[in-house]
Formats: structure tokens, sequence, C-alpha cells
């Protein structure tokens, strides 16, 4: 009962302890027990505040008992990757630099998920500052993946989930930054949503103007996706980008009704990459025909020269490896040695960029922006593999080479994710759903994408399309659980 109460849905959850038939107390006590029985083989939390969430379980029983209005997700237990606040918890983001570091207040989002009810257990793993799609760091080594612990789970909010996909917590707080949610999310068989820009307000970036990060849901399913959508959204005074936006009935566009008849769907294979395993392809080109069979009508793209897409890994690495160079090279002098080395070589690397080399990077983001979003004129939804292949090995060396279907590709960056950076530029809304396994028996990602604004178009595909091809009963076999 207890590894069943822990793998259970966060909407279902809900219900539950709404009907007084599971305790808010025995729920957080099951996830509890599953994080500390896994933390030997997955290592997928730096800090777990069991003493904060069992108090605050029992206020929520309390609240049931009573006969209080219950908040949408009253009882439920969330996990937050640990670059985002949590007011009284440490929040490291990943470094020495920070390990004693305790917020004084909450980010939006996690206050959000509060107000609705939700309960803080722990803060999951990061690479130094989420700096690259491996969850790794000097501060607590390697996160692996639960459905094969020699490979990894992805990153930048890779213990967000590996810890959803082995019911560790139903639900987790993630950020993306260059497809740091959708990244592992794909590894991990979850679902990784990363809404348009600024509909959940963004606190913790010095560059509110020209912020590409999400703070984002990681859910195992669609349904809770928007539940959490739902609680974070919203404009707020700390983001520019948020306000104004409205805020859609997530909710309702995820119930699974109806069908997709006259949405119509591209399919990008590439997207300014050369190599796409044969696996990953036929998961989702055989995940499409789900949407055709509900009514949707998939056609490809990329056959004409204006389809041509260019890879934004150049424009994506000035913007990104400058905001390093300003607001981490200060943490060089004291912790340099305890720092982890893909940053600090990154780092380096992009220390001598320009002010022109920055603002035509700039420019170029708004061509890319441009562009995208003219995809819609022709479709209502671009989907492309979320990945090129399945999960790279645990230790792969960043700045090395990576294999597809035997042959030497380019390298992580370039050749594995280069389907989630363009729309971190972009600000367009992009979620990865579980569309199959490849031979090794880990997970395939889909993404789809759709024009600003347009997240609960995507949300109700989503959740059709797992009505259709279900894959949240699918639980790994994690030592320990």
């Amino acid at each position: 009962m207890t590894d069943d109460l822990a793998f259970t849905s966060a909407a279902e959850l809900a219900q539950l302890i709404a009907g007084r038939k599971v305790s808010p107390v025995e729920t957080v006590d099951a996830v509890l027990d599953g994080i500390e029985r896994a933390q030997p083989a997955l290592n997928a939390f730096i800090t777990v505040c069991a003493e904060e969430a069992r108090a605050a379980a029992k206020e929520a029983e309390a609240a049931v008992m009573r006969g209080e209005k219950l908040g949408p997700l009253h009882g439920v237990p969330f996990a937050v990757k640990d670059l985002v606040n949590t007011k009284g918890v440490r929040t490291t983001f990943g470094s020495f630099a920070l390990a004693d570091n305790v917020p004084a207040a909450d980010s939006p989002a996690v206050a959000r998920l509060k107000t609705a009810g939700a309960i803080l257990v722990g803060k999951t793993t990061t690479p130094e500052f989420g700096h690259k799609c491996f969850t790794e760091a000097p501060l607590f080594g390697r996160t692996a993946n639960p459905w094969d612990l020699s490979r990894t789970c992805g990153g930048s909010s890779g213990g967000a989930a590996a810890a959803v996909a082995a019911g560790l917590a139903p639900i987790g707080i993630g950020t993306d930054g260059g497809g740091s949610s959708r990244i592992p999310a794909a590894c991990c068989g979850v679902v990784g949503f990363k809404q348009t820009l600024g509909l959940v307000p963004h606190d913790l970036t010095p560059d509110g103007f020209g912020n590409q990060s999400h703070i984002t849901p990681m859910t195992r399913t669609v349904m809770d996706t928007a539940l959490m959508l739902e609680a974070m959204a919203g404009p707020h005074a700390c983001d520019p980008h948020s306000l104004g936006l409205p805020t859609p009935d997530f909710v309702g566009a995820a119930r699974p009704e109806g069908d997709l008849k006259g949405l119509r769907i591209a399919w990008r294979p590439l997207l300014g990459n050369t190599m796409l395993s044969r696996e990953v392809r036929e998961a989702c080109e055989r995940a499409l025909t789900a949407f055709a069979e509900l009514g949707a009508t998939v056609e490809p793209a990329g056959l004409s020269p204006e389809d041509d897409f260019a890879s934004t890994e150049p424009i994506w690495l000035i913007l990104t490896q400058s905001f390093w160079n300003a607001r981490f090279r200060r943490y060089v002098a004291q912790f340099g040695n305890r720092m982890s080395e893909t940053l600090l070589r990154q780092m380096d690397t992009g220390a001598g960029h320009s002010a022109v080399a920055l603002q035509e990077a700039m420019f170029e983001r708004t061509r890319v922006f441009r562009e995208i979003q003219g995809w819609f004129e022709r479709c209502d939804i671009a989907a492309t593999p979320t990945l090129s292949r399945t999960a790279l090995a645990i230790d792969h060396d960043f700045f090395a080479p990576i294999e597809i279907d035997g042959e030497t590709a380019d390298t992580v960056r370039k050749a594995w994710y280069p389907y989630t950076l363009p729309f971190n530029l972009s600000g367009n809304p992009a979620v990865t759903l579980p569309c199959g396994y490849g031979a090794d028996g880990l997970p395939i990602g889909l993404q789809l994408i759709g024009p600003h604004l347009s997240d609960a178009r995507l949300l109700r595909a989503a959740a059709l399309f797992e009505t259709a091809r279900p894959w949240a009963a699918e639980r790994p076999t994690v030592p320990g659980l």
C-alpha cells in the first residue's frame, strides 16, 4: 500500500485526501520512506525536509478533519529543484559556493503550490547552477536514471525527473533554460512541460528582460502538469514577461474529452541536426499515428527551402556563456577548486565574447522567434523528437561526441538535444511526452511545440494522446523500492 500510495498521481491523491480515504500524514510518510530507500541508488535529493513536511502534513490532516475548504493539491507532496528558492530550506544551486544558503522567502511558484495545499518534501539535484544536461556536481555526486542506473537521468532537472519517475514525489518543480526539464523528462519517461515565457513568473534570473529560463512542472501525468500550471501561473511583479498574460483553464484543457479534428501537426524529425536514431524516429512516428487516429492531420515539414532550420547552439552559447560569466565568475577565486570542471571550461570558452557579439546574438534570438512563430501559419502544433537517442551513459564526457546507431555523431549539445534549445530562445511552449522505449529498455520522448500562449492547446493534445497511448502505469525497478 505504501509503494502504491507513493506512485499515485497528484490528481488522484488530492481526491483521496479530500474524500478522507487517505491521510496527508500517511501520504507524506510514504513519500519520505521511498526517498530514504531509493537515495543510495538514485541520489535524487540534495536536501530532504522530513520534519517540516511531517508538520505540514499534520496541519493538512487537521484541516481535512475540520471540514475546511481545501486547495486543489491539498496534502500532495512535491519536490523542488535546488535552483529554486524555498523559505527556510537550504537551496544550494548544486554548488559549494551556496552550500549553506537558506532563502528567506519562497519563489512565487513554490509559494503558490503551497497555497494550493501542496507539501514540500525536499530539494532535488541539479548540476552546478544548472549548467549542463547531466545531473552531477562536486557537491553531491551523480544522479542515476531510475530505468538503468548506468545511464544519465538527463539534466539539469535530473533529480526532479528521476524522483517523479521513481515515485519519490508525485510532482516536482524543475527549470528549463535550454531543455533542462524536457531532456530529463524524456530520459526518465515522464511529462516535461516548458510553458510560454512568463506564464509562470521567474524571480531568480537577474536579467528579467532577456530571460530564456523557465520554472516548470515535472509530472507523470498530463493532468498533474495542468494542476501545477493552474497553481503556479499568473502575473507577478518580479517578472516583466508575466505581466498582463492571461491564465487559461489548464485543468479543463487537460481533460481528455472529444477529439483532435481540425488540428494540423507538422512533423520535423530534424532540427538543425543531421542524425536521428532509427528507433527514436520510428517511436515518434508511431505516436503520431495516434494523433491522426484522433482526427488530427499530420504532415511532414522541412521539405522546402523555407523550412530549413539552422542550429541555434551558437546563439544560445553566446547568450548563456556571457550570462554565466557575469553571474558566476565571482565564485571562482574562492571556490574554483571545488566547482564543476565543465562549468569552468565553458565559462572560460565564453569569457571573450564581446558586447557586439552579445548584441548580435540578441538580434538572432529575435530572428529565431519570428521564424518559429512563422511555422504556425501552416500548422497548429509542431512535433519533433525530444532527444536524438535514449539516455547516454552516466559517465559520458560532456565534451565528447556521442554515438547514434553505432555511428559517431557530434557533441552532446549539437547531436543529442538540438530539439530543445530553440524554444528557450523563442519562448514558445513545448512539452515532451513518453512515446515508447528503445531496445535498451529506456524511454523515448516526443516533443510538441505550439505558438506563444497555446499552452492549453498543447495540454489538450497531450491529454488525448495519453489516453490513447497511456504510460503512467509503467514503473522502473529501483533498488531499495
